[in-house]
């Protein structure tokens, strides 16, 4: 019989390229999204509805799929989301619904992977953040993910938690409302200007299909049971060096307007990870160079 993982928010932009890694691995995957869609999931062998605002039925679909592995994906993944009440609600009270149901199991799963963010660092202008950087959340997002770690140390005896931060990462599929997609499109339509925010700001950025491979990789792998780890590329770039980039791929320059509404109050200005954590635990990733994610972004559609 197949190994059962549940993916929460497996409709989302990471679940779409997690769904293929783990099907091609043998397990049986589940999937848990918050409305009944029309996308087609060829992966997933079942697709549940559930709000993880709904303890009840939070605690009944747990029940009923009894997973023997969960990556938790489903949360508000942008930072300028605008609702924070729901953001807060999602993030924090949503994941504490599913521990504790998978607590309260007949079956406990093996490994459960919860998505936090990078984000939880602050304002780090300096160095490399490993993961034994102090946390220093500067916006309510990051605020969110830093309380749904601790509300996961209330499940670490009894559910084998694996915490990963990732760094801001991106690829083919992921909504326009991010930076780089935005930036991608621009260009795809032969825009000549794009209004953006702060280009000094620098972060690290990885392809989506590192960070699916990660996270299938710590699930699979018993030594990062009850450890955090950072998911990144180890390499940041400021905007104007993504501009600088895309215009190389392309050919097609984007006249930049900076707009003060996009600058966001408490902007992280650098982010920037090492992974030698991550790797020391389940061994070197494929790589994906920034020029060549955004080579794959420009020249492929959903």
């Amino acid at each position: 019989m197949k190994s059962k993982v549940l993916v929460t928010g497996i409709d989302g932009f990471t679940g779409r390229y997690l769904a293929p890694i783990l099907a091609a691995r043998g397990y049986e995957v589940h999937g848990l999204v918050s409305h009944a869609g029309d996308s087609v999931l060829p992966d997933v062998s079942h697709v549940h509805r559930c709000d993880l605002t709904d303890a009840t039925r939070v605690g009944e679909v747990m029940h009923d799929i009894e997973p023997q592995a969960v990556v938790h994906l489903a949360g508000v993944s942008f930072v300028g989301h605008g609702d924070i009440e729901a953001m807060y609600r999602i993030n924090l009270l949503g994941t504490r619904h599913l521990l504790h149901a998978l607590a309260h199991n007949r079956i406990r799963p093996d490994a459960v992977l919860l998505a936090s963010s990078a984000n939880v660092y602050g304002n780090g202008t300096e160095g490399v953040m490993d993961e034994t950087t102090p946390p220093a959340p500067a916006n309510d997002y990051a605020v969110s993910k830093l309380a749904m770690e601790y509300v996961a140390r209330l499940y670490a005896d009894s559910l084998p938690i694996i915490v990963a931060r990732p760094f801001n990462y991106t690829g083919v599929g992921q909504d326009e409302s991010f930076l780089l997609p935005k930036i991608v499109a621009h260009v795809r339509k032969g825009a000549s200007e794009i209004e953006l925010g702060n280009l000094n700001v620098a972060r690290d950025f990885s392809d989506v299909r590192m960070v699916a491979q990660a996270y299938q990789r710590l699930l699979a792998t018993k030594a990062a049971l009850g450890h955090t780890f950072n998911v990144c590329s180890g390499k940041a770039y400021t905007l104007n060096e993504v501009l600088a980039l895309a215009r190389e791929i392309s050919g097609r320059a984007l006249e930049v307007r900076v707009n003060p509404a996009f600058v966001r109050e408490n902007e992280v200005k650098v982010l920037l990870g090492s992974k030698a954590r991550l790797e020391a635990c389940i061994g070197k990733l494929d790589t994906f160079e920034l020029r060549d994610t955004l080579r794959w972004m420009l020249e492929h559609r959903v």
